[in-house]
């Protein structure tokens, strides 16, 4: 009789598994549902390699579901959008520009004619005439608050609504002019010295030194003062105003190039980079569809916080008096303008102080929004 002769045969491996003894596993593969019985190492869970995206996420303090995929750039998105302070001063951004350049279309069509005006009080003027910031109504100097002007006139019968319109602006243009030519100064030089290095790079840093060596604002003062004339004669009113933009661009970009620099360093060392080398693209191709969308967030980052520092040195140069001149208007300008009145009209100082202070927190909460949200992990 064989030793094996009735009993019954185990046909499946849950059989086998059945009739294993301690100490001789299984002669059979284990699967899903019995590997939980396989020993100590059984329970140690499968890791698999989180993103950056996830990486950043987690940094946050957040959590993405199962199956829910989202780029860099969306993670930052979705970070920014949950700042309540950096949605509520993005709110207020965009209500000052359209105040500042669309209000005037309306602010110049609505109101009353206003009757009595001229030097000889003998005019009817309407809305469209008498509310331009250039407009200047003699006999009217000085005015409270009233239908036809809401925040009243200042010291040459000129609208102060208006003026402090066509004072932002100013201050908008300018933050962009000179944001612009930081971004694309800044890419350019700080992409070239990190990713070629070598003399480009010692050219290009000790170049970037040199220019660290000229302070914004006092260079900006200095031009205005020596070069202000000659740019008005060539280009007519403007003229200040594009000077104070020119000095402010030359002096902005050192920064950016050197937060590109120093990311480009980090990026073309990457084994995405290595693969686009290896798949024979050329550097111009590297750069401009392999790194350069990479240096977004920083790029963001540090032009959002930059446009503080143009707008109080935009406002600053013109009160001064080295900006822009009348007829035209500036924030910087009015402050200046008012503040010869400030004990007897103090409205005329008041009104494009509270807008200038507007204007700065405004961009300072966003710019610290936009911080926090494209580099979470510098945040405490």
């Amino acid at each position: 009789m064989k030793l094996d002769e009735g009993f019954d045969q185990p046909q499946t491996p849950r059989d086998w598994e059945s009739v294993s003894t301690v100490g001789y596993p299984p002669a059979f593969p284990p699967s899903p549902e019995t590997i939980k019985d396989l020993g100590p190492a059984s329970d140690t869970p499968t890791v698999e390699p989180m993103t950056q995206s996830q990486l950043d996420l987690q940094a946050a303090g957040e959590t993405l579901t199962e199956g829910q995929s989202l780029s860099p750039f969306q993670a930052s998105l979705r970070r920014l959008g949950r700042d309540r302070r950096a949605m509520i001063s993005f709110a207020l951004v965009v209500i000052i520009i359209v105040f500042g350049y669309i209000g005037p279309l309306i602010y110049t069509r609505i109101g009353p004619d206003l009757h009595g005006a001229g030097l000889y009080g003998n005019e009817t003027l309407p809305p469209s005439v008498y509310r331009d910031f250039t407009h200047q109504e003699q006999t009217l100097n000085d005015m409270p608050s009233s239908v036809y002007y809401p925040l009243g006139t200042d010291g040459v019968g000129s609208d102060i609504l208006a003026r402090i319109m066509a004072g932002v602006t100013v201050s908008i243009s300018v933050a962009a002019l000179v944001i612009l030519a930081d971004i694309v100064l800044g890419l350019i030089i700080g992409m070239l010295a990190g990713y070629y290095g070598g003399w480009i790079d010692t050219f290009l840093a000790r170049f970037t030194d040199l220019m660290f060596a000229f302070p914004q604002l006092l260079f900006a003062i200095l031009a205005a003062a020596t070069l202000g004339t000659k740019f008005t004669t060539l280009l007519g009113p403007s003229g200040r105003l594009i000077l104070v933009s020119i000095a402010l661009s030359i002096t902005i970009w050192p920064q950016m190039a050197r937060y590109v620099r120093g990311q480009t360093l980090q990026l073309k060392e990457q084994q995405f980079i290595e693969a686009a080398r290896a798949a024979g693209s050329s550097d111009v191709v590297i750069l401009l569809r392999h790194i350069m969308p990479n240096l977004f967030n920083i790029v963001v980052t540090a032009a959002t916080l930059d446009i503080v520092g143009v707008i109080v040195s935009e406002a600053t140069i013109s009160l001064l008096g080295l900006g822009v001149q009348p007829p035209g208007s500036s924030l910087g300008l009015m402050i200046f303008d008012g503040s010869n009145k400030l004990y007897t009209q103090y409205t005329e100082v008041i009104w494009p102080t509270i807008m200038l202070a507007i204007i700065v927190l405004a961009f300072s909460f966003l710019g610290d929004g936009v911080q926090d949200a494209f580099n979470p992990r510098t945040k405490d």
